[in-house]
């Protein structure tokens, strides 16, 4: 098990920001990690890089995602009352689509199970298919396509069935 793995980066993020830290740097033999937060209430900027040459071999920066970011499909309901939040497990980058001439995973109205791929979220260069892990029907997108996200931010709502 290394030090650099999603969940562990995950948890030092989180550790963070609980804390309040602004930047924290790691090493675990050869591979360095420097986390910052340019200021409190932003993500950190993961900075990966070999200890003794000290170049960046990987880059990843978060941004909070712009408070307009609703995409123009996602209509207010007239309740968010008994909807289901659909949350990302990590920091990264929000998806819609596999590809960007490919259609989209859901939409507003869109029936899901349990093991329906609603969006992808890449994080240090790694796209992981996220599961609705829920029944019931789309009932709003939250954020646009491409938009930076953080650990436990909504992604979508969805009305149970």
């Amino acid at each position: 098990m290394t030090l650099f793995e999603t969940d562990k980066i995950r948890q030092l993020v989180e550790m963070m920001v609980k804390n309040d830290l602004v930047e924290m740097s790691l090493r675990d033999g050869d591979v360095e990690v420097n986390l910052r937060r340019p200021n409190p209430s932003s993500m950190p900027t993961v900075q990966m890089s070999p200890a003794p040459l000290m170049s960046p071999v990987q880059q990843a920066v978060a941004t909070p995602a712009p408070s307009g970011a609703l995409p123009a499909e996602a209509t207010p309901p007239e309740s968010d009352e008994g909807l289901i939040e659909i949350s990302s497990p990590m920091v990264g980058t929000f998806y819609t689509k596999p590809s960007p001439d490919a259609p989209t995973f859901v939409s507003v109205g869109s029936s899901i199970g349990p093991d329906t791929v609603v969006c992808i979220v890449e994080a240090m260069k790694v796209f992981n298919e996220i599961k609705a892990e829920t029944t019931g029907t789309i009932e709003k997108i939250l954020l646009a396509n491409e938009s930076a996200i953080e650990f436990g931010q909504p992604l979508f709502l969805v009305r149970p069935t």
